[in-house]
């Protein structure tokens, strides 16, 4: 992947999950790039003051203001940066709001620092969710993505997550046991 990129581009990564930014940041410096850092709107704006990125990966789903909020701003400010949306909620609406605000691409969780990569380079990501319009989520697929949005809220507290579905933590157990639709 080092040929994608000249060697001063530099990238911003946000998302409120610290081990996760930590982990991506110190990726894409071994790729090459000069990485910044951001875990909310307050520090995208603290950095923008400085830096003009050539690239970003925004988390969608973070306290306060949300990934497309930041998206928003990111564009105002700098509209030459490339922008991809990372998130663990993917929808066809996110999508369409995220390359319509600007973002050239969205790239649902789990995903390593090449697939980001290649999101940058790839067609806009509307083009790869208008295929999943034409097959729509399972009731499984949408139960999963639902209880794993709860258990991600909860910061994997299996208890917690069980009481916020109002099913018994057993049930929830086993639920997760199952591989994901």
């Amino acid at each position: 992947m080092m040929s994608e990129q000249l060697p001063s581009e530099s990238i911003l990564v946000v998302d409120d999950d610290d081990n996760l930014r930590t982990r991506m940041a110190r990726a894409f410096e071994n790729r090459g790039f000069r990485a910044m850092v951001a875990s909310c709107y307050s520090d995208v704006e603290s950095v923008l003051q400085n830096e003009t990125p050539d690239r970003a990966v925004i988390d969608l789903k973070m306290p306060g203001p949300s990934g497309l909020d930041v998206l928003r701003y990111l564009m105002d400010r700098s509209p030459n940066t490339k922008a991809v949306i990372l998130t663990g909620y993917g929808s066809i609406t996110n999508a369409v709001d995220a390359i319509k605000i600007g973002a050239v691409n969205y790239v649902t969780k789990p995903a390593n620092v090449d697939e980001v990569l290649a999101a940058f380079s790839k067609p806009a990501g509307i083009a790869d969710t208008a295929s999943d319009a034409l097959h729509p989520q399972s009731l499984a697929e949408a139960e999963w993505d639902h209880i794993q949005r709860v258990l991600h809220d909860c910061d994997g507290n299996i208890s917690e997550a069980a009481r916020q579905l109002d099913i018994p933590r057993r049930t929830l157990q086993r639920k997760l046991k199952k591989l994901a639709p």
